[in-house]
């Protein structure tokens, strides 16, 4: 996907299309993420669907629930969302920046040499 570091570096237009890309990628597991919360709250927590994607987007952007979960189903559902999301957070973010810090680190290869 990326160039090699013996290899020129891309052109604008080529970092553009990988920046689009991995935004698309990103925001597609965000999506996919978001959506197995909302109905993780709403089945197993018995939230209405204004609460549960309330708390789905709350522990996945890492702010935390908002509202107390009273069945011990909901309970662990929860615990496993939040260390589940915090994962997903982490590792999107790498992945929307990974164009931007490859061209910087390939910039900084190509200097040295």
């Amino acid at each position: 996907m990326y160039e090699h570091k013996r290899q020129p570096l891309a052109s604008n237009k080529k970092l553009v299309q990988r920046m689009l890309l991995s935004t698309l990628l990103g925001l597609c597991i965000l999506i996919v993420s978001l959506s197995v919360g909302v109905l993780g709250y709403h089945f197993i927590c018995s939230f209405d669907w204004v609460d549960a994607i309330l708390n789905a987007s709350m522990i996945l952007s890492g702010m935390g629930p908002t509202n107390p979960i009273t069945n011990n189903a909901g309970k662990l559902f929860a615990s496993f969302y939040a260390i589940f999301s915090g994962v997903i957070f982490i590792s999107t973010i790498g992945i929307i920046l990974a164009p931007i810090i490859h061209r910087l680190f390939h910039h900084l290869v190509i200097e040295e040499n």
